[in-house]
């Protein structure tokens, strides 16, 4: 299973979206360096490392922006601790206004 799959499968499950966009945006900072890397290397832009991801629930209705991103972490540590170096989140509860 990929990392995108297993985040998709994760929100799903724990927050029954009415709307759900995982995007890989790993290819994006290729050339960028991480921290954590052997050497510092610079990050080639394979494999699964950075995501964003999309969500509307009725789970978040009342939830601050602060809550609905930690709601979204913790229920993903496993995948940030193992790989997966930035997640952006943009959560919102159906009828709040979205992405411009």
């Amino acid at each position: 299973m990929t990392v995108k799959s297993t985040i998709e499968e994760k929100l799903t499950t724990a927050f029954e979206p009415e709307s759900l966009a995982v995007i890989d945006e790993s290819h994006l900072h290729a050339g960028h360096h991480h921290a954590d890397s052997s050497h510092h290397e610079a990050f080639d832009g394979s494999g699964e490392t950075h995501f964003r991801v999309r969500i509307v629930s009725a789970r978040f209705a009342g939830e601050s922006r602060i809550a609905r991103q930690r709601a979204i972490n913790k229920l993903l540590a496993d995948e940030l601790n193992s790989g997966v170096h930035a997640l952006a989140i943009e959560a919102r509860a159906p009828g709040e206004p979205g992405r411009r």
